[in-house]
């Protein structure tokens, strides 16, 4: 797992902005109802973003990683995969730069240091929005937000929907996690239990020790959609969404130097979001949706 944003140590921990009707307050959370195949749209699709001439971009290298599943891998036959590597694809597409594109894989850690040494023109590998990053590079608009979510046990009883159906009783939640500061602040009637790591947390709801759990909404769906859950839980209540504790979204990292590409990558994000190639990519790699 990379670093996205230590210490807090969930992939939730880094993921979110203002969405088109799943909006925030700056300092509060936001319930969102949504089909669990719906794309939260981050675009306007009223706004038109003009695609800037690239005639003079002699390549563009995007850099990722190879081991950040579903996002960047590498498949069975070496090929670069992933949400990201698709969507660097279709970017490219939508740019006509096709011929120009390159996706290269490094490791997490050196991704910055490439970048800021021209090494490449962007990054996709879901590098945290940080005030410090923001000095020393740019971003584009984000284009995929993971909000917290619950899960609870199908053999609990609880009356209601969401974090008012948990008032009173125990929930789960790792500690030193956003989510954990999350829950304490925004649910203060829910009793958290604080679990060391992930596994003993989904472990005490299986067994119905915990009511529910509060967790990303990343890997929720899929644990419960997988075998180790036991078909014992569901989702339940949410999307919870916060800009204070889960950050601002995923975006495209770039040097502060390319005003160009970075106006570049956002009419194509738009493009891509208005026109239903980002919401077909996002079901590939997340086919029991994040929402």
């Amino acid at each position: 797992m990379n670093p996205l944003l230590s210490p807090l140590k969930t992939w939730g921990t880094f993921l979110l902005l203002v969405v088109s009707g799943f909006g925030f307050a700056s300092t509060g959370v936001t319930a969102a109802k949504a089909q669990e195949s719906e794309l939260p749209v981050l675009f306007d699709t009223r706004e038109r973003l003009p695609r800037p001439d690239l005639s003079n971009l002699v390549r563009l290298r995007i850099l990722t990683t190879a081991d950040f599943p579903p996002f960047n891998f590498a498949d069975q036959t070496g090929r670069l995969a992933g949400f990201n590597v698709d969507l660097a694809r279709e970017v490219c597409l939508e740019l006509r730069i096709e011929a120009k594109c390159q996706i290269q894989a490094l490791p997490f850690g050196e991704l910055e240091t490439a970048l800021a040494n021209r090494a490449g023109e962007a990054v996709m590998a879901g590098i945290a929005i940080t005030a410090e990053r923001r000095n020393r590079f740019s971003f584009s608009r984000p284009y995929l937000t993971i909000p917290a979510r619950f899960a609870r046990n199908v053999a609990r009883d609880l009356r209601g929907e969401g974090a008012e159906a948990l008032s009173g009783r125990p929930v789960g939640v790792v500690k030193d996690t956003a989510h954990e500061a999350m829950l304490k602040s925004f649910f203060p009637k829910i009793i958290p239990v604080v679990f060391d790591d992930r596994e003993a947390m989904l472990q005490a709801l299986k067994e119905d020790k915990v009511a529910a759990v509060f967790s990303d909404g990343l890997q929720l769906p899929f644990w419960l959609a997988g075998e180790a859950s036991e078909k014992c839980c569901v989702l339940f209540g949410g999307p919870y969404l916060s800009r204070d504790y889960l950050g601002e979204g995923m975006a495209v990292l770039l040097r502060n130097d390319e005003e160009t590409l970075a106006a570049a990558f956002d009419h194509a994000l738009a493009t891509l979001s208005r026109n239903g190639r980002l919401q077909d990519i996002y079901l590939r790699y997340f086919p029991h949706g994040l929402y």
